[in-house]
């Protein structure tokens, strides 16, 4: 037998949107993750892993949150008062309308939503939170849990948007139990590497938005600052041309970014020449090598040390990258060079092919955005998509075509 309803089904016509609004935090690469901004009543989870920039990025947003006029709520549970609020100076963050309450008990951490009535509910993190009623160790499957169910149904029925830090494992997974990332309406990635101060926030889940946005940030001495136009990062804007020089354009999610490949050949005596790659997928760049060899007769590539890699700290893993390393690789060893004005985009295959790659308008737009007059890409797929005008295309089926297209100085394609 089934049960009355306290409420009747009604038609998807009927149901309003007002209370899904979205508000804008006022950070514009984290709103662009986000899907345009905050929905009331919704969690989100951010993770990273230590010293990344978590709670330096939250305490940014809180601040903006604060400056329109909205409570802010920030519970830390790994840090006294004391600490947060020395950060919080350091970085301009200070705001009468950002209350902080250093606790870890969930209880407690409700009483103080109660008391202060905020519209943004920030816990750093939900590892360190402890529910009193639920078993389990602090800090393990069954207390996290616990404590994600009662702060999701606290977001729901209060209207509070939530934000949830989380922790990695060393494999960069979010920590906790999977079903961590299904109770929440959101789940980001806030990714960086030590020795470079880029940082990058991806989202993996989005009820409210594309689930495969990409924000870029830059952590300074005074905060994290967001970068609105990240292709300069990554490709060195050079006056001449150089040998061994190829610039790109990868995708990121939805975000098109231009960058620079270089390699380096140097004669050696060893048996074992030594290879070293580093910003791009080794395994592919060894095949790519492997092509250039077998099918452009650039024996000189199985005799010499060679490295690759990318400029500015990218990271590029999609086969589109494959004809610009291609490029790189041939205009070192053949002491060649390749106009800085030239892009390549493609993937490469075993038999020397050309192959054709996803979002190829977006790729060419943001080339022609940032000056670049000429680009090769694959001739296969080419007309599927309407290719912007003012730039200069040209395209290749073959690795000897795209050489000649890059390198167009009257030297043959390969000489070896």
């Amino acid at each position: 037998m089934g049960v009355a309803p306290p409420t009747p089904a009604r038609r998807l016509t009927e149901v309003g949107s007002e209370a899904a609004q979205v508000i804008p935090i006022g950070i514009g690469e984290f709103d662009r993750v986000l899907g345009r901004g905050v929905v009331p009543g919704s969690v989100i989870l951010l993770a990273g892993e230590p010293g990344v920039g978590k709670s330096t990025l939250l305490l940014e947003a809180a601040k903006h949150w604060a400056r329109a006029g909205r409570r802010v709520l920030y519970i830390t549970g790994e840090e006294s008062a004391g600490q947060v609020r020395l950060r919080a100076e350091r970085t301009d963050a200070v705001d009468e309308n950002v209350f902080l309450a250093a606790e870890s008990d969930l209880a407690t951490v409700l009483g103080h939503v109660t008391a202060v009535d905020p519209t943004l509910l920030i816990v750093d993190s939900v590892q360190t939170m402890v529910a009193t009623d639920a078993d389990g160790v602090h800090g393990g499957v069954t207390q996290i849990r616990a404590v994600t169910t009662a702060l999701v149904s606290l977001a729901k029925n209060s209207g509070v948007a939530v934000v949830l830090v989380g922790h990695v494992t060393k494999d960069g997974a979010v920590a906790g139990p999977r079903s961590l990332e299904h109770l929440v309406d959101v789940v980001l990635s806030f990714e960086g590497d030590r020795h470079s101060p880029l940082r990058m926030i991806r989202g993996i889940k989005n009820r409210f938005g594309a689930a495969d946005e990409v924000g870029c940030f830059e952590q300074r001495d005074n905060g994290i600052h967001q970068v609105t136009d990240p292709s300069g990062i990554f490709w060195h804007q050079r006056q001449g041309d150089v040998t061994g020089s190829a610039v790109l354009v990868t995708m990121d999610g939805k975000r098109a970014l231009v960058g620079e490949v270089q390699a380096l050949a140097n004669d050696t005596e060893m048996t074992n020449p030594r290879r070293a790659v580093s910003g791009l997928d080794g395994a592919r760049v060894a095949m790519v090598l492997a092509v250039l060899q077998a099918r452009l007769g650039m024996k000189k590539i199985g005799k010499a040390e060679l490295y690759a890699s990318t400029v500015g700290g990218m990271r590029v893993t999609e086969p589109a990258a494959d004809l610009a390393i291609a490029m790189a690789v041939a205009s070192v060893v053949n002491d060649r060079t390749i106009p800085f004005t030239t892009v390549a985009i493609g993937e490469v295959g075993l038999a020397g092919e050309v192959r054709p790659v996803s979002a190829l308008t977006r790729r060419l737009a943001e080339a022609k955005r940032l000056g670049f007059r000429h680009a090769v890409i694959p001739a296969a797929g080419a007309d599927r998509e309407e290719l912007p005008s003012g730039i200069r295309i040209t395209r290749v089926d073959n690795l000897a075509a795209a050489v000649d297209a890059c390198m167009p100085d009257g030297k043959p394609a390969f000489g070896f």
